[in-house]
C-alpha cells in the first residue's frame, strides 16, 4: 500500500524551475477552463491547453505517458480521472475535470480543476454538483495548509478526511484507489499522498519535498471501474465526481504552491499560512 521508494529532495534552484513549470501549467489551465463551454468538444479543450504549452516552450508530461494520447485528461460527469479528450461535445450541466501537466528543463508540474458548465442560479447546473466541486476544492486547500505545518505526509490525508467528513449536507465519498504523489524529475514519484486517514504517519516531511495534492470526491459510492479504453475511470454507480490538484513544495523558508501564480497566498490566508517562494 505504501511506496518504499526514496523521496526525492530538490534543491532551491530545482524548485525554482518547477515553479516556472507550474506557472506555465496555470496559464494553460486558465485557457482550457475558458475554452470549456457547451458545444465545445473535449478535444478542442485539449488543443487550447497544448497551444499554451507550445507557446511558452514547455512540453506535456501527459502526452505519451504509458501511451496516453493527449495533453490533458478530460473527465466528464461520472468519469473520475484519466478521461481521453475526443469528439464528446460538452453540454450545460456537465461536470468537467481538466487535469494536465507541464515540463520545463526536465522538471514537472501537475494540476487539475473542476468546471461545472452553467450555474444553478440560471437553472443550467445541479447545485449539488457545484457543492461537490467546491468542497473538493476547499479540501485540497485544507490539505495544502496541513502540509505547510506537517511533520509527516500522512497529516495531509488526515486533514482532508476530517474536513470532508464534517461538511453539512449529503455525505461525499473520498476516492481511495487514486491518490496524490511526489513529483519532481518525474511526474509520479514517492511518496503516495492519501486523501483519507490511513492510520500511518507516512514519510517525514523534509525541505526539498514536492507533492501533488489532489483529492477526488464523488456523489455516491467510491467503487470505480476502468472502461475498455484502459484509461477512463468511472464510478460504478454513475455518481458524479470532482478533482482538484496543485503541485506544492516545502523548503527551508516555508511552503509554496508551485502551480499557483501567487503561490497560494489568497487561499492560504484563510488558513493562517503565508507562502514563501523557494530561495526566500
Amino acid at each position: 500500500m505504501f511506496s518504499r521508494r526514496s523521496v526525492e529532495l530538490k534543491s532551491v534552484s530545482e524548485l525554482q524551475v518547477m515553479q516556472r513549470a507550474g506557472e506555465v501549467l496555470s496559464a494553460a489551465l486558465d485557457a482550457a477552463v475558458e475554452a470549456a463551454a457547451p458545444g465545445v468538444t473535449t478535444a478542442e479543450v485539449d488543443a487550447v491547453f497544448a497551444q499554451v504549452l507550445a507557446e511558452r516552450g514547455a512540453t506535456s508530461n501527459f502526452l505519451g505517458y504509458h501511451g496516453f494520447p493527449a495533453t490533458i485528461c478530460a473527465s466528464v460527469n461520472d468519469e473520475v480521472v484519466h478521461g481521453i479528450p475526443g469528439e464528446r461535445v460538452l453540454a450545460a450541466g456537465d461536470v468537467l475535470k481538466i487535469d494536465g501537466g507541464a515540463v520545463v528543463d526536465g522538471w514537472h508540474s501537475d494540476s487539475a480543476r473542476t468546471v461545472v458548465l452553467g450555474s444553478s442560479e440560471a437553472g443550467t447546473a445541479d447545485p449539488e454538483d457545484e457543492r461537490l466541486s467546491e468542497i473538493t476544492r476547499q479540501a485540497m486547500w485544507v490539505g495544502i495548509a496541513a502540509f505547510a505545518m506537517a511533520r509527516h505526509v500522512g497529516e495531509v490525508g488526515d486533514a482532508i478526511d476530517d474536513f470532508v467528513s464534517s461538511r453539512p449536507g449529503a455525505p461525499l465519498g473520498i476516492l481511495e484507489e487514486y491518490v496524490g504523489h511526489g513529483i519532481g524529475s518525474e511526474m509520479h514519484m514517492a511518496p503516495d499522498v492519501f486523501n483519507y486517514r490511513t492510520g500511518h504517519r507516512g514519510p517525514r516531511v523534509r525541505p526539498g519535498m514536492a507533492l501533488a495534492i489532489e483529492p477526488m470526491l464523488v456523489r455516491g459510492d467510491i467503487t470505480t471501474r476502468t472502461l475498455e479504453d484502459e484509461w477512463t475511470v468511472v464510478t460504478e454507480d454513475g455518481g458524479r465526481a470532482s478533482q482538484w490538484e496543485h503541485t506544492v513544495c516545502r523548503h527551508a523558508g516555508g511552503l509554496w504552491v508551485l502551480s499557483a501564480p501567487d503561490g497560494g497566498a489568497a487561499e492560504l490566508a484563510r488558513h493562517g499560512v503565508v507562502p514563501v517562494p523557494p530561495g526566500q
